[in-house]
């Protein structure tokens, strides 16, 4: 890539939370153009407290068009990449000195929206939310941090139902502190949350997910469980189709594009990747997405100024998590110089609980709330 002062054109593929804070950080000194098929950033750590509040639900979708003030979105999907751009769906192929892809993963409702229309994923929450309150018994399938989040916010809203969080796993959160997990199960216990660990089912309810129909489902145990609606909290995948000719990357075997310590994709030293994407050796979460884009940014924009990228990503050995049960209540562990540390409930509940960093999105759009 030639360096130098001139604009140079930065093709984002992917609007989620490492899409749109790399394109907000270019926007001023490059011609940013982000694609995106969606008509809304969806801010997906809302989304299960958006299913029990309804009311609320309207917080999480922030439009893409106060985003940029220099740059482009464009609303299309992205089918194919080049070393030097990017074909949309429509046929037209965008032509780029840079190229970021973004374009994160794919996760069962209700953690993350399955449309791209900001007004019928609205509705569809709502739809769910409508099932969820006739329901006694709500069965959760997967005891990873989502179904165990959703558990917590079913009991804060509805703290007589009974809710059942399987997995075939026999610890939760393994990595993580002994004490986080007692914490944690503490909790659970005080809130009354079933966690039934060691437990497989022999196969999926016979009804949809988030739909209000009783049903059985048998376990690998014998023990059927009977519920009136279910969930499912597994199932990650990465979104890269448009990869799938390797003219830029060859996927491992998650869908993963392999990266440096630059973020740059192996091979190409004008292309980067980052977020749920990357083939990095941490949790797939919104948070190491934010700052892979601070990397990104900083490299991309060192290139355009003429100046040797030097900014690198290393994955902290120590793993994090935060993980609200509810508006008041989670367990979370951070790295710290002496090693990780436990965070109570109150500190969880202060930095993420309350508003699941709304906020922070609302500054990012430039949005008042």
């Amino acid at each position: 890539m030639a360096k130098g002062t001139a604009n140079r054109t930065v093709v984002v593929v992917g609007g989620g939370y490492g899409g749109s804070a790399v394109a907000k950080a270019l926007d001023e000194e490059t011609d940013v153009v982000l694609i995106d098929p969606k008509d809304a950033f969806v801010h997906a750590a809302g989304s299960l407290r958006a299913l029990v509040r309804p009311d609320w639900a309207q917080n999480i979708f922030f439009p893409y068009d106060t985003l940029l003030k220099r740059g482009t979105v464009r609303r299309e999907r992205a089918v194919a990449v080049d070393p030097g751009g990017v074909t949309l769906a429509g046929g037209e192929r965008v032509a780029a000195d840079y190229l970021v892809l973004a374009s994160g993963s794919d996760y069962p409702f209700p953690a993350k929206t399955d449309t791209d229309l900001a007004g019928e994923a609205l509705a569809r929450i709502r739809e769910a939310h409508r099932e969820l309150a006739g329901a006694k018994r709500v069965l959760i399938t997967g005891a990873g941090p989502v179904g165990l989040e959703l558990s917590g916010e079913i009991k804060a809203v509805w703290p007589e139902k009974h809710v059942v969080v399987t997995d075939p796993a026999d610890e939760l959160l393994p990595g993580f502190l002994p004490e986080l997990r007692e914490e944690l199960e503490r909790q659970l216990a005080a809130l009354g949350v079933e966690v039934r660990l060691g437990t497989a089912l022999t196969g999926e309810p016979p009804t949809a997910p988030g739909r209000l129909e009783p049903f059985t489902v048998a376990t690998a145990a014998g023990d059927p469980i009977e519920a009136d609606i279910w969930f499912r909290c597994y199932g990650v995948r990465s979104n890269g189709d448009y990869l799938a000719d390797g003219r830029v990357a060859e996927r491992d075997a998650q869908g993963r594009v392999p990266v440096d310590e630059r973020l740059n994709v192996v091979g190409h030293d004008h292309i980067y990747a980052l977020g749920d994407l990357t083939d990095l050796a941490e949790a797939k979460m919104a948070g190491y997405a934010m700052k892979h884009a601070e990397v990104v940014a900083a490299n991309v924009l060192a290139q355009v100024r003429g100046e040797d990228p030097v900014a690198v990503y290393l994955p902290s050995p120590v793993r994090s998590a935060l993980l609200p049960l509810g508006p008041g209540g989670g367990v979370g562990q951070v790295p710290a110089p002496g090693g990780p540390v436990l965070l109570p409930a109150e500190e969880v509940s202060a930095y993420k609980g309350r508003d699941l960093f709304t906020g922070r999105f609302a500054e990012l759009f430039g949005i008042t709330r």
